[in-house]
C-alpha cells in the first residue's frame, strides 16, 4: 500500500511539473508572438519607443538581465538550506539464510530517509557579490543597447524625412524645366531658337528624372531600413508625423549644449567602474582562498522489518558538523592574491584614464553638434538661394533676357546645394545623437 501511495505521489509530481514547463512554454511564445498593424503612423519619439519595446536584440538584452538575476540566485541558494527525502523497499523474496545449520528468513523491509545540510564559505558569500555585479553590468549593456537603437531610429527616420524633401524639391524643379523644354522646342520648330538649346534643356530633365527616381529608390531603403530596426514586415504601410523642422529644433540643440557632462553618467564610464567593483571582488574572492568552509548537516533514517524480530543496524538520527581549513599550497593561493591585486591596480588605472578621456570627447562632441548645426543653417540657406535664383533665371529665360547655358548652369546649382543640404543634415543628426548616447541623455 505504501509503495502504491509512493508511485501515485511520484506520478503527480511529474505531471505537475510537466504542466508547468508547459504553461511556460506557451506563455514564453505568446509574448514573443506580437500583432503589427498593417498601417502605422509613428512621430520620432513614438518610433524610438516602438523598436525598443519589438527589436529582438533588444529583448535578448533584456532576457540577459534575468539570466543574471536567475545565475545570482542559483549562488545565493546554494549557500541555504538543502533537503532531500528518500523512500524504498526491499523484498528478499522468500530467502532463508543459512548459518550453521539453521535456517534464518529474511524479511522484507523498507527504508525511509531524510537528509538536511548546509554549507557556506567566505568564497561563496564573495560569489554572490560577483553575481550582483555582474546583474549590474547585463543592466548598464541593456542601456547601452537601448540608446544604441533609439539613435539608429532617427538616424534612419531622418533619412527618410531629408530624402522626401529632396524628392519634392526635384519635382518641382522637372515640372520647370519640363515646361521650358516645352517653350525652347516650340522655338526651336518656328526657327526662334537652335536645336542644341532645346537639346541641353532635355539633358537637364533627363537628369533630374533620373534623380528623382534614384532618390524614390533611397526612399525605400530608407524605409525598408527603418522597418527593420521597428521589426515590422516590409509591406507594412508606414507614415512619419515628425519634420525635419521638428527634429532639428534649435532650441532641443541649444538646450543638449547646455547639458552639464557629468562622467558618472556615461555608461562606458559605468561599465569600467563596474569592472574595479568586480576586480575588488575577485581579490576578496582569492583572500578567502584561505579561509574555512564551515558545514552542518541532519539525517534521519528508519529501516522497518515485515517480519517479526526485526532489528535495527543504524540509529534513526545524526547530526553532523564539518570544518575544513586549507593548510598548504605551496604558494600557489598566495600568487593569486597577487594576481588579482595587479588586475585591480590596472582596471582602476584604465577607469582614471578613460575619465580622462572623456573629458576631451565632451568637448570634441560638443564642438562637433555645434558645427554641425552652423553648417545645416547655412547649407539650408544655400539652397533656399539657389532655388530663388534658378527661378529668377527660368523667368528671364522665358523671355528672353538670359542664356540656355545659365539655366542649366543654375539647374545644377540647385541640386548640388540639395546634395550638400542632405549631408548636412544627416551630419546634424548624427552629432546630435553622439552627444545624446555620450551625456547619457
Amino acid at each position: 500500500m505504501k509503495k502504491l501511495l509512493f508511485f501515485m505521489a511520484a506520478s503527480l509530481l511529474i505531471s505537475a511539473n510537466a504542466l508547468a514547463e508547459d504553461h511556460v512554454m506557451q506563455a514564453t511564445k505568446k509574448a514573443s508572438q506580437r500583432d503589427v498593424p498593417a498601417k502605422l503612423s509613428l512621430s520620432v519619439d513614438e518610433a524610438q519607443d516602438y523598436a525598443v519595446k519589438a527589436n529582438r536584440s533588444l529583448r535578448n538584452a533584456d532576457l540577459a538581465v534575468q539570466q543574471a538575476y536567475a545565475q545570482r540566485w542559483q549562488t545565493i541558494a546554494a549557500m541555504l538550506p538543502q533537503a532531500d527525502a528518500s523512500w524504498g523497499y526491499s523484498s528478499m523474496c522468500g530467502y532463508k539464510m543459512n548459518f550453521q545449520g539453521m535456517e534464518i528468513s529474511m524479511p522484507d523491509y523498507s527504508t525511509t530517509g531524510v537528509k538536511a545540510s548546509v554549507g557556506i564559505s567566505g568564497q561563496a558569500i564573495v560569489g554572490a557579490v560577483l553575481n550582483t555585479i555582474a546583474i549590474d553590468m547585463q543592466k548598464i549593456a541593456l542601456e547601452q543597447s537601448e540608446d544604441d537603437l533609439r539613435a539608429n531610429v532617427k538616424t534612419s527616420y531622418a533619412s527618410v524625412l531629408v530624402l522626401q524633401d529632396v524628392v519634392a524639391l526635384l519635382d518641382s524643379s522637372l515640372l520647370n524645366v519640363e515646361k521650358l523644354a516645352e517653350m525652347t522646342q516650340r522655338s526651336v520648330d518656328v526657327g526662334a531658337a537652335e536645336q542644341t538649346a532645346a537639346d541641353q534643356i532635355m539633358v537637364r530633365v533627363n537628369t533630374l528624372r533620373n534623380n528623382i527616381n534614384s532618390n524614390k529608390r533611397s526612399i525605400l531603403l530608407a524605409q525598408n531600413s527603418l522597418k527593420v530596426l521597428l521589426d515590422v514586415p516590409v509591406e507594412t504601410e508606414m507614415t512619419l508625423t515628425s519634420t525635419l523642422d521638428d527634429m532639428l529644433s534649435a532650441e532641443a540643440i541649444l538646450n543638449l549644449l547646455g547639458e552639464d557632462f557629468i562622467p558618472q553618467n556615461n555608461l562606458n564610464y559605468q561599465t569600467l567602474a563596474k569592472n574595479v567593483e568586480l576586480a575588488k571582488a575577485n581579490v576578496h574572492m582569492a583572500g578567502w582562498a584561505y579561509g574555512p568552509t564551515v558545514g552542518v548537516g541532519y539525517q534521519y533514517s528508519n529501516q522497518h522489518y515485515y517480519a517479526e524480530g526485526g532489528f535495527r543496524m543504524t540509529p534513526p538520527h545524526a547530526v553532523s558538523v564539518s570544518v575544513s581549513m586549507p593548510l598548504w599550497s605551496s604558494g600557489k593561493r598566495a600568487a593569486g592574491v597577487v594576481e588579482k591585486k595587479i588586475a585591480l591596480e590596472s582596471a582602476r588605472n584604465t577607469l582614471a584614464e578613460t575619465a580622462d578621456n572623456l573629458g576631451i570627447q565632451n568637448r570634441q562632441l560638443r564642438f562637433n553638434l555645434q558645427n554641425a548645426y552652423e553648417t545645416y543653417m547655412v547649407e539650408k540657406e544655400n539652397m533656399d538661394v539657389t532655388q530663388r535664383v534658378f527661378q529668377s533665371t527660368t523667368n528671364k529665360y522665358n523671355y528672353g533676357a538670359t542664356s540656355n547655358l545659365e539655366l542649366v548652369n543654375a539647374s545644377n546649382d540647385v541640386i548640388s546645394a540639395q546634395s550638400t543640404y542632405v549631408q548636412a543634415v544627416l551630419t546634424l543628426v548624427n552629432a546630435e545623437v553622439e552627444l545624446q548616447k555620450f551625456l547619457n541623455n
